[in-house]
């Protein structure tokens, strides 16, 4: 028997299938109700289960009610590239593969050359100048939140917001 993160999970989905966007809007408090379940059940759920390495960006706006805002990402070489190089961050990632990875993004032009140079002048050992074990997690996190932004960028303009 699934349980209940499983079926919130599920029910968002199949919302997501339906979307003709890929995008669906949803208030928190209303799937709480759906599901008889605390809010926070649902804000766990969007936060382990929709996240940007499987495929997924969600947003949040308060006032006006609130909605969240779930977006499947496109699929495309672009975001399929930006998705990989997340998956390849994991809890710390040493300088060198990372900046292998940001060449690698910059030579598949997924990167302009600047955006390039920024992200190798973030993750470098001088920019971050602590013991190593901690460094490594550090520029892991600086990492993926760089490569999240982009995809989020991505899908913004593809969605046609600003």
């Amino acid at each position: 028997m699934p349980n209940l993160a499983d079926l919130i999970e599920e029910h968002i989905r199949k919302m997501l299938e339906q979307s003709i966007s890929d995008t669906i809007e949803i208030q928190r408090g209303e799937l709480a109700r759906i599901f008889q379940c605390v809010p926070s059940q649902i804000t766990y759920v969007l936060e382990k289960r929709f996240t940007v390495e499987r495929g997924y960006i969600v947003k949040s706006r308060r006032g006006g009610g609130g909605h969240i805002r779930v977006i499947k990402l496109p699929v495309g070489e672009d975001a399929d590239m930006l998705q990989e190089a997340i998956e390849a961050v994991q809890e710390s990632v040493p300088q060198d593969k990372a900046v292998h990875i940001i060449k690698r993004l910059e030579e598949e032009e997924v990167l302009t050359r600047r955006e390039a140079a920024l992200a190798k002048s973030a993750v470098l050992r001088e920019t971050i100048p602590i013991k190593m074990a901690a460094r490594d997690a550090i520029r892991a996190n600086i990492m993926r939140n760089m490569l999240s932004s982009l995809l989020l960028i991505m899908t913004d303009e593809d969605q046609g917001d600003d």
